[in-house]
């Protein structure tokens, strides 16, 4: 027994034979005959578009992963930020008092 499939048996398998093929390829014809070069051209582009928007989108994904950084805290930083979060405590405190 071979492990090679070639194409009659392959196709066999399918249940779609040469008849059959030539028949849909007929059918094809008649029914896009006059417009196969516009149908052509047409499939034509929207791979060429479909190509552009997945390596736009590679792209995206690509410069994002590279431009994403984890931001990197200083101590001057965090002290800065402590600063800021005591004053807005003691204005709460203080308003809070004076509502009183």
């Amino acid at each position: 027994m071979s492990s090679i499939i070639n194409l009659p048996q392959l196709l066999a398998i399918g249940g779609i034979g040469t008849m059959e093929l030539i028949i849909i390829v007929v059918i094809g014809l008649l029914i896009f005959g006059r417009r196969l070069p516009e149908v052509g051209r047409n499939v034509g582009r929207s791979l060429v578009e479909f190509k552009k928007g997945v390596k736009g989108i590679e792209d995206d994904i690509d410069s994002g992963s590279k431009t994403q950084t984890s931001p990197k805290l200083t101590d001057q930083s965090v002290a800065r930020h402590e600063d800021d979060v005591q004053k807005t405590a003691e204005a709460v405190q203080n308003k809070s008092e004076n509502a009183s």
